[in-house]
């Protein structure tokens, strides 16, 4: 059974926000299967963590399911709450362990002294992206902000990975163009 892409998980969570029980099983199940995979990638060093991880994940997308909202890409919802899971893992083995686990770059540039610039320029650059349309923001949205490869991108999407790859480069040309004021 193929995972649904970006529209096929949100018209589940939208059913199982009504109550549909059989929908929110079958979005649990493909949301799980993703997670496992994220947490594969970003914590190679932690192995036996994976499965831990995606269970502290899934229980806080139960917990915070009212909180979506329709408009927004469900996978980026998704992503972001597995993001702070991982984020809380990683302080906690340091806190135990005494080692600390360097954080993706992003993360670096959040813990500046620049922190509200960073803050600042993060909104903004993600309130450009959310101007384009669908498909030239979500191939951005998955490759370039979730850091999910290529190919991850095009079966979430129900994209080829050519399609992909010109929607995120179309999609940085007119950024580019909108930020010098040529659009």
């Amino acid at each position: 059974m193929s995972s649904p892409d970006e529209e096929g998980l949100r018209a589940l969570l939208v059913l199982a926000l009504g109550g549909d029980n059989a929908a929110y099983a079958a979005f649990l199940g493909h949301i799980g299967s993703r997670l496992r995979g994220y947490y594969r990638r970003r914590s190679s060093a932690f192995p036996d963590d994976v499965e831990d991880l995606v269970q502290e994940a899934m229980l806080a997308i139960h917990n915070q399911r009212h909180s979506y909202r329709s408009a927004q890409p469900v996978t980026a919802w998704v992503y972001a709450i597995a993001r702070y899971k991982l984020i809380d893992a990683l302080r906690a083995r340091a806190t135990r362990t005494g080692v600390l686990v360097p954080l993706d770059d992003d993360d670096e540039a959040i813990l500046t002294d620049n922190q509200p610039q960073a803050l600042e320029a993060r909104r903004d650059v993600l309130a450009l992206v959310a101007s384009l349309p669908d498909r030239f923001r979500l191939p951005i949205l998955h490759v370039k902000v979730e850091g999910l490869s290529v190919a991850e991108a095009a079966a979430l999407l129900g994209m080829s990975e050519s399609a992909v790859k010109i929607g995120i480069h179309r999609g940085l040309k007119a950024l580019a163009a909108r930020v010098r004021g040529k659009e």
